[in-house]
């Protein structure tokens, strides 16, 4: 009798997996640096790891004795890919970006993408601004930061313009200015745009902002407080009462920053806190002696994963695509301490210092730290806790076959067709996912002006065109398990048209309705070829659904506005072909507006700096067809 098990021929081999495919490899590899990968079946990669010696690191996992999730790892590997490097320290720095690429199903994985706020000095005009800054440093100027949120900068921000007095227009409204504005009469702007400061005034304060930025606080308080004195020995009154409201200022922002530590000039306080298969990692931003806030982190760890492990994991991916302060203080040791450093001083281009303190002022911050971190990480448990079972209900509530992992929420915005646009929320286990959020400009002709169901067809339509063509076999975690569509019967009947015609027809879908009166609590639920149904008034899986679809009214509104702010203020000569900044800047100058633009005849057109006479022609005719 044949064995039941063989495979008869025309059948695929199952492929080999574990210790012997790995065992294979080691007969071609050498003792260089570099990074390894591990793949699947499916070549999706399960692991990336560097290593100093890829032979010896690579034989570790031909040997028994791992734990169970490093088996599980192994067992699934049935290939291995490596790049070997100049130095270890190349190696840890390519380990970290394929871990951020990849998302490897068994590292830890940071899920950060957000950059940070700074404040910026500007230095493109001879009366610099003061903003808000975020994203790549292209602007010219001198940048403070990270603060840890748009908040701290705008309250520091707010405070720094009673202090300082420094513009925080734009360069055209500076230009264009012939009265001060509401800032200056609330003590805020010295007037520069209307000359009511000299230069050499204005650059002083401009100093005197940087310096204070930088850490110099105490120097430029008494230098306040001196002057204070004088003018107030002097009966200039008036004078000596906003430089007292200058040194308030300035002390409000060194107490809304909490935590000033005076031997820590400029470093990131890490603090990590581990419990029941869950992390979180606190960092304190010091920077100029002054704390400019905090944020906590959870990346993805598991039940077997080291303080030192995840620490490690958790730098090499954060600094990846943000500055490196001089020191890193943390609270748990890291294997590679060494290593981290020389490839974080690479990127920097200066000296980091990796420290794990002992005693003194660095121990109470990173106390601080890691007490910070184990609170939120207490918080972040309940309220997953309270998220689970509100999923759970909305499986028991639609009869859906388990609790979704991703729902996603659809909403339309316009004003009688106009501006048009589709916003798509995603909520999941652990809340709003706000990175997977995504927005549909509903361009004119793509659908009869103020049609509710032509647009949510438009956006459907094109939400699913993507992930067919992204995401065919479903493997990235991109599809929903449930959509919500804000609206009834028409609209539900319009998706339901969208998915058959892409052939998805196992993802549930529900309408939601206001119902009687459109009120909150009366809302109606609709789904394909079924009757209306309503849920208790009192039931929190109703609250959930208000609220995830309030979410994504607000979105889509806010998206629309934007839209609808931007075309108020678009510019006609924007769409013209070959004029450019500079050319509209010679129009707007010549002319005044583009109105007058547009009332030009050609041989005033003509006479404009930079305008040849074939563009003078293309304006003209633009207009001329308008």
């Amino acid at each position: 009798m044949s064995d039941p098990s063989a495979e008869s021929p025309g059948q695929s081999e199952t492929p080999r997996t574990g210790y012997g495919v790995i065992q294979d490899y080691l007969k071609t590899l050498d003792s260089s640096p570099g990074v390894y990968r591990m793949l699947d079946h499916e070549s999706r990669v399960l692991y990336v790891g560097k290593a100093r010696n890829l032979r010896a690191r690579v034989s570790n996992y031909t040997r028994p004795g791992h734990t169970p999730r490093i088996e599980k790892m192994i067992s699934q590997t049935t290939r291995m890919m490596f790049l070997t490097t100049r130095t270890e320290t190349e190696a840890l720095l390519l380990e970290q970006n394929l871990i951020k690429q990849l998302k490897p199903k068994y590292n830890v994985l940071l899920r950060d993408d957000k950059s940070f706020p700074n404040i910026l000095v500007g230095k493109n005009h001879a009366y610099p601004q003061l903003k808000k800054h975020r994203g790549a440093r292209k602007e010219k100027g001198s940048y403070f930061g990270p603060f840890a949120s748009a908040s701290a900068v705008n309250r520091t921000l707010n405070q720094l313009q009673k202090a300082f007095l420094l513009r925080n227009c734009s360069d055209t409204m500076f230009e264009n200015r012939t009265r001060p504005c509401l800032q200056y009469q609330i003590k805020r702007c010295s007037g520069p745009c209307v000359g009511l400061i000299s230069h050499d005034d204005y650059s002083d304060s401009v100093r005197d902002a940087e310096r204070f930025l930088a850490g110099r606080s105490t120097k430029i308080q008494e230098e306040l407080g001196a002057q204070m004195m004088a003018a107030s020995e002097a009966m200039e009154y008036e004078r000596a009462a906003a430089l007292r409201d200058r040194i308030k200022a300035l002390t409000q922002v060194q107490s809304a920053q909490g935590i000033n530590p005076r031997g820590v000039a400029e470093a990131d306080i890490i603090g990590l806190h581990l419990e029941n298969g869950l992390a979180c990692v606190q960092v304190f931003f010091i920077r100029a002696n002054q704390n400019w806030g905090n944020q906590d982190f959870y990346p993805r760890v598991a039940d077997d994963m080291s303080a030192a492990e995840v620490m490690e994991a958790f730098i090499g991916q954060f600094y990846d695509n943000k500055d490196v302060p001089r020191q890193l203080i943390l609270s748990d040791d890291i294997e590679n301490a060494d290593l981290m450093a020389a490839a974080l001083g690479d990127k920097a281009g200066r000296k980091v210092e990796i420290l794990i303190p002992q005693r003194g002022e660095k121990t109470e911050l990173v106390a601080s730290a890691v007490r910070n971190a184990r609170e939120s990480l207490a918080r972040r448990m309940a309220e997953s806790a309270t998220q689970a079972k509100l999923l759970r209900g909305i499986a028991d509530a639609f009869g859906l076959e388990g609790p979704p992992n991703r729902i996603e929420v659809y909403d339309n915005s316009h004003i009688q067709g106009t501006n048009a646009v589709g916003g798509m929320i995603v909520m999941g286990p652990e809340g709003f996912m706000k990175n997977a959020y995504r927005k549909f400009n509903i361009k004119d002709g793509e659908t009869i002006a103020g049609d509710d169901f032509g647009m949510m067809k438009a956006v459907l339509n094109r939400r699913f065109s993507r992930l067919l063509k992204e995401d065919p076999d479903r493997q990235k975690g991109m599809w929903p398990d449930l959509l919500l569509i804000d609206g009834g019967a028409g609209q539900v009947s319009a998706v339901a048209e969208i998915m058959e015609e892409h052939g998805v027809q196992d993802i549930p879908m529900i309408g939601v309705a206001k119902g009687v009166d459109r009120d909150h609590g009366k809302e109606e639920f609709y789904r394909p070829g079924e009757n209306a149904f309503a849920l208790q008034r009192n039931d929190p899986v109703l609250y959930f659904i208000q609220r995830m679809r309030d979410e994504a009214h607000r979105f889509a509104i806010g998206t629309h506005r934007a839209k609808r702010a931007k075309s108020l203020v678009a510019n006609p000569l924007d769409e013209i072909p070959g004029v450019g900044a500079r050319r509209k800047k010679a129009l707007l100058t010549h002319f005044g507006s583009a109105k007058a633009v547009s009332r030009a005849n050609l041989s005033d057109l003509k006479a404009v700096d930079g305008v040849s006479d074939a563009l003078a022609e293309t304006i003209y005719n633009y207009f001329q067809v308008r």
